[in-house]
């Protein structure tokens, strides 16, 4: 079966996803760490690339992030990967791929799903296991948004500036919202999405975007065809 087009639209903002090769880690040390963080910024400064949040697992990168045009995402992951991974080949004595093929990317209804997405990137950490409090995590922007701590990777996307007039009303509601954590349904909407280049927002959001790009930006129901085009949810997922 051929694999389901990237979808990246300008000026939107995208949950973005890229693996290892093979349970290949990615990082085995803060230096590792360190250096990826380096060349993301210097990446996502030279092809115009927001970066609202990010989280570095063992084993995947998760970012959420705004692109100034099409090419923008493929330009920085492919510059990133032409730095990082012979350095890290280098560094730990391999040879060939770190990543796992191409990313996979989803575009948002940044209204209703980008704050929920930053959480869910950023509580990556918890969920796996790493760290309980994910505000703790040193290789995410959890404690840019929740605890005050500059993080020069990040640009701050507007929504998080409407959480409040300063600094700390920003970060206290950012926390509570980390504190409530998501829904697994969010949770599994996220991933699906993500993994199968499905577009995740309301059926407005979602008509706008099909005219805009000339093409289907959710999974078609089965059966009979609908005269509403519903948005994307977790039961239209599990039908693919």
């Amino acid at each position: 079966m051929a694999r389901h087009p990237r979808l990246v639209v300008p000026g939107y903002a995208h949950h973005v996803l890229q693996r290892g090769v093979s349970g290949q880690a990615l990082f085995s040390d803060d230096d590792d760490h360190a250096a990826f963080l380096a060349w993301l910024q210097e990446g996502a400064r030279r092809f115009s690339v927001a970066i609202h949040a990010y989280a570095l697992m063992p084993h995947a990168v998760q970012l959420l992030a705004t692109p100034i045009d099409a090419e923008g995402f493929g330009r920085m992951m492919q510059w990133i990967g032409r730095h990082y991974v012979p350095w890290f080949n280098r560094r730990h004595g391999r040879a060939g791929a770190l990543w796992s093929g191409r990313f996979k990317a989803t575009v948002l209804d940044a209204n209703a799903y980008l704050l929920p997405c930053s959480i869910f990137v950023e509580r990556m950490p918890t969920a796996q296991g790493l760290i309980e409090d994910p505000v703790r995590y040193r290789w995410s922007s959890c404690a840019h948004h929740a605890n005050g701590v500059a993080d020069a990777v990040v640009t701050d996307h507007s929504l998080y500036w409407s959480l409040g007039n300063t600094p700390f009303e920003r970060e206290a509601a950012y926390r509570e919202l980390l504190d409530k954590a998501l829904t697994d349904d969010m949770g599994n909407l996220m991933a699906a999405a993500t993994e199968r280049a499905w577009a995740i927002g309301s059926t407005t959001f979602v008509d706008k975007l099909e005219k805009q790009m000339q093409r289907p930006v959710v999974p078609r129901p089965r059966g009979r065809p609908r005269r509403v085009k519903p948005a994307i949810t977790d039961s239209t997922l599990d039908r693919k």
